[in-house]
């Protein structure tokens, strides 16, 4: 993603999560594993409970914002009088490298996992070469 392969977040995980429970504006960081082969990245961020309608990725030049909100569960009628667990927006930002095709991002979320496939730009690429005899 950087040039040293590494993924560059805009907060460490502490300092957010115990913003969070000040500010319920804040976010929490969702945990995420990223993996490199030949062609691109992918990323597998966890955002338990974060329906599609609520998920949003954005890409701004070189950084990717990653953004969730979890619906509350509460049954049709009811209403929360006290509430120990709060509704959590998760976000995490990234600063991908130029050498990936930003225009060619795929997504998919399932189970609570969104996984984004990010291609390399074709001159990153590792091609063969053809060599002929004569």
């Amino acid at each position: 993603m950087s040039e040293q392969k590494q993924v560059a977040t805009t907060s460490s995980p502490a300092s957010t999560s115990a913003a969070a429970d000040r500010d319920p504006q804040r976010a929490l960081l969702p945990a995420v594993d990223v993996f490199e082969d030949s062609a691109g990245i992918t990323l597998l961020a966890d955002m338990p409970g974060v329906p599609k309608e609520q998920l949003e990725l954005k890409v701004e030049g070189e950084s990717l914002l990653i953004e969730g909100s979890v619906r509350p569960h509460a049954a049709d009628g009811l209403e929360a009088i006290y509430a120990e667990l709060r509704v959590p927006r998760y976000r995490r930002s990234f600063t991908l490298s130029r050498e990936l095709d930003t225009a060619r991002i795929e997504a998919s979320l399932k189970d609570g996992v969104l996984c984004l496939r990010i291609p390399k730009q074709a001159h990153a690429q590792p091609r063969r070469i053809a060599v002929t005899a004569g």
